[in-house]
């Protein structure tokens, strides 16, 4: 609908809409109803795959956490085989139905000669007898599809409809027994799906929540906005609206207030909320168009980064979907963070922007992963190599490159979360000089509010501990650059003030205050912005920090 609700019509002869607006909603004891009887349902074996009652773990099986939101699992309950979906809000597996007529791998098909689980047929022409398609339940659904277009003499514009024909006719999972119950819906056993493309009924687990459909987009740029600090502090709504193909990644969670602020402001902001399955189906996306061209194949991910990817995917959905709880799987490591760089080193500019969105969930979720110094310093190169941060500066910037540039300035504000530290400040020095090296006035709004959210962050560190000289200098410098740039963006030139007055503070209360000169930059660099701007909360803060120098 022109809402983003979805109507389905079932064989039941009941029309329902499903939003990902809570607002329209129906009440609780219908969707509790409706539930029920979704769990009351038989579900034929042909849609969940051919099964063996006896092969299927028992109802302990529950007790076990799903990976993936929307993963499905089935199990032996006495005499009956039941289906069970993991529902990632509440963390509980749900009751999708009762499987009848489960009655084993015997039931093969045969087509030119060889066995297959299934043997579809696919209506291309009216009046033309359909066309054959064999897949079996352990073939990559794009290797089929592609096979099948090749052979039929079809264009591969058709590829991601086969696909979802493959996935809807297969359920979009293998299940069974063995190893099968702990399966990802994205990987099965050894291999990747699609994203699922619809929404869960009655919820937005399944439903991108910044830009209300299902797939990876962009935010556009809209006027700011005095907002409450629990929505988009540009929009002043609930989410993003999406341009046609960039990923979309969220503001962060706690802004700055439109209110004056009182010196120091200790917590940084960080951005760490995301759709996990968007993001995870756009990367294997790629991955497969790459996979699927003779001059590209080998750019494509090995069986080991695939499954490094992929345990990295578990561990950030489990974070995501429950920031304030302890992952039940082991954090990514040095190995998961090598296999990020070296997607970053040889896929294409295009198809880099869900890696780096996902080593930004890598810094705000697991900072562990890259403690070492030595793999931090790849790491963060290997991100300003994949955002083309030392490529020729033109006005405007590429749309895609700047939408990487956007995800690295990102990741590094993620960087300086809460408990970060400075350490020796070699790895700081690095982003800082690096950072350093691009005209400020070359970025659109959200990248230039990116790029003052890094300084911000660091300051609340410094609050913290020591830093040394020469970082300050760095650091203060870009603070400056910012501030005496910077004419038309209020929530980037706030934020720079607020690190100005905190690294101000740290050298008033401390046996280390600033030099003559740079007490005089920071004079320059305030003169001008209560003219430029006119919100209370920047003349305040500017005035606070004048007269703390």
């Amino acid at each position: 609908m022109p809402n983003g609700d979805i109507v389905t019509g079932c064989s039941d002869g009941v029309v329902r809409v499903f939003s990902a607006s809570e607002d329209r909603w129906a009440p609780a004891e219908e969707i509790k109803a409706y539930e029920d009887q979704v769990a009351s349902t038989s579900l034929p074996s042909q849609q969940v795959g051919d099964v063996k009652k006896s092969d299927l773990p028992g109802v302990e099986a529950l007790s076990q956490p799903g990976k993936k939101a929307g993963e499905v699992k089935m199990i032996r309950n006495g005499d009956s085989a039941e289906a069970y979906q993991w529902n990632s809000p509440s963390g509980q597996w749900q009751k999708i139905g009762q499987v009848v007529d489960a009655v084993g791998a015997g039931r093969r098909q045969l087509y030119q000669g060889k066995e297959y689980d299934y043997v579809f047929d696919v209506d291309v022409q009216e009046g033309v007898p359909p066309l054959k398609l064999p897949y079996n339940a352990s073939e990559n659904p794009y290797s089929a599809a592609t096979k099948f277009l090749e052979s039929n003499d079809l264009p591969l514009s058709y590829l991601d409809e086969v696909v979802k024909f493959i996935e809807k006719n297969t359920a979009g999972v293998q299940l069974g027994g063995g190893t099968a119950e702990y399966s990802d819906p994205f990987t099965g056993a050894s291999r990747y799906r699609a994203a699922p493309s619809n929404s869960s009924g009655g919820g937005s687990d399944f439903m991108d929540p910044f830009t209300g459909a299902s797939r990876y987009r962009a935010p556009v740029a809209p006027a700011p906005a005095p907002v409450a600090a629990s929505s988009d502090p540009w929009t002043g709504a609930s989410r993003y609206s999406g341009g046609p193909s960039a990923p979309s990644s969220p503001p962060p969670s706690q802004p700055l207030p439109m209110q004056p602020m009182a010196l120091p402001v200790k917590t940084p902001l960080t951005w760490r909320q995301a759709n996990v399955s968007a993001m995870q189906g756009k990367l294997y996306q790629f991955d497969e168009v790459l996979r699927n061209e003779i001059s590209t194949s080998s750019l494509s991910m090995y069986n080991q980064e695939l499954n490094l990817i992929d345990e990295t995917f578990v561990y950030l959905s489990q974070a995501v979907a429950k920031p304030d709880e302890a992952s039940h799987s082991p954090p990514p490591g040095a190995d998961h963070i090598d296999a990020i760089m070296a997607l970053l080193e040889r896929w294409p500019t295009s198809q880099r922007f869900p890696v780096i969105d996902l080593a930004r969930l890598v810094t705000g979720f697991s900072p562990d992963s890259y403690a070492n110094p030595d793999v931090r310093r790849r790491f963060f190169d290997a991100l300003f190599q994949g955002a083309e941060w030392h490529e020729k500066w033109t006005m405007p910037i590429p749309k895609m490159r700047e939408t990487n540039m956007l995800l690295l300035l990102r990741a590094l504000a993620n960087a300086f979360q809460e408990h970060a530290t400075v350490g020796d400040g070699a790895w700081v020095q690095q982003i800082f000089d690096k950072l350093g090296e691009a005209p400020y006035m070359v970025f659109s709004k959200q990248p230039r509010i990116a790029l003052a959210t890094i300084p911000f962050n660091f300051s609340c560190l410094c609050l913290r501990e020591p830093v040394d000289a020469n970082l300050r200098t760095t650091h203060l410098a870009l603070i400056l650059e910012i501030l005496s740039t910077e004419r038309t963006e209020s929530e980037a030139a706030y934020r720079a003030l607020v690190a100005l007055g905190n690294v101000v503070y740290v050298a008033s209360t401390t046996s280390n205050p600033l030099s003559s000169v740079q007490v005089e930059q920071a004079k320059q660099a305030l003169a001008n912005l209560p003219t430029a701007f006119k919100e209370d909360r920047i003349r305040a803060m500017a005035s606070t920090v004048r007269s703390m120098l």
